[in-house]
């Protein structure tokens, strides 16, 4: 496992269907070495720390392998690192093989993984698409949010080592796959809310599900 691309943006300004947004999803390659912090990477920023940003999403990454998923859908010059607004581009890290909770090694810095990404509509904006929020959802293709553990610093290039499995056995694509089933099951409903990984936003719709499901 390794990083393909280490991808940084600072929030700027774009006018999109008419309106002036600020976002920070313009991400663009670097070769430099880049320092982790508690809640973001140095030269990255975002734009809306409501809803992006913050320990629980300090550091997002993105399956390399997924791009050609994504061919179907957009041209090649837009198949860019970055494309999906991650700060890493990644090689052999996938959702269904990343427990929450789990540790990895990156550089100097030690990332958890901490839960998957839900698109607002600025992906659009990126990806010159406004369906593309929605397609993006429907893929189950997420990426991974990360905590960072131990503050350090990466590069493109480094390998990505796992260096502590979590204790339990949930992982990215459990979280995404069971998130809007109609029919959940609620043994794993219940799996997943043992875990105190949990984000609240998360376990707020999972209780509401685990409730509907008895």
């Amino acid at each position: 496992m390794h990083i393909a691309s280490l991808n940084v943006g600072l929030p700027q300004e774009y006018v999109w269907n008419g309106k002036t947004v600020r976002t920070s999803i313009f991400k663009q390659p670097t070769s430099e070495l880049v320092q982790v912090y508690t809640e973001h990477l140095a030269n990255d920023g975002q734009a809306d720390l409501h809803v992006h940003g913050g320990p629980d999403k300090a550091v997002y990454a993105y399956p390399q392998e997924h791009y050609a998923f994504w061919q179907e859908y957009l041209p090649a010059e837009k198949l860019v690192p970055g494309a999906f607004g991650e700060n890493l581009t990644t090689v052999g890290l996938l959702e269904k093989d990343v427990r929450i909770g789990d540790l990895y090694q990156m550089g100097t810095a030690v990332l958890m993984a901490f839960q998957p990404r839900q698109p607002c509509f600025k992906l659009g904006i990126r990806l010159q698409d406004d369906s593309m929020v929605q397609r993006f959802e429907k893929s189950r293709r997420s990426g991974i949010y990360f905590r960072v553990q131990q503050e350090g610093v990466v590069q493109a290039g480094d390998v990505i080592t796992l260096v502590q499995r979590s204790t339990y056995n949930v992982t990215i694509q459990d979280i995404v796959d069971n998130g809007s089933v109609e029919t959940p099951d609620p043994h794993k409903i219940q799996e997943i809310l043992d875990m105190p990984y949990l984000t609240v936003s998360w376990r707020k719709r999972f209780t509401l599900m685990l409730e509907g499901s008895r």
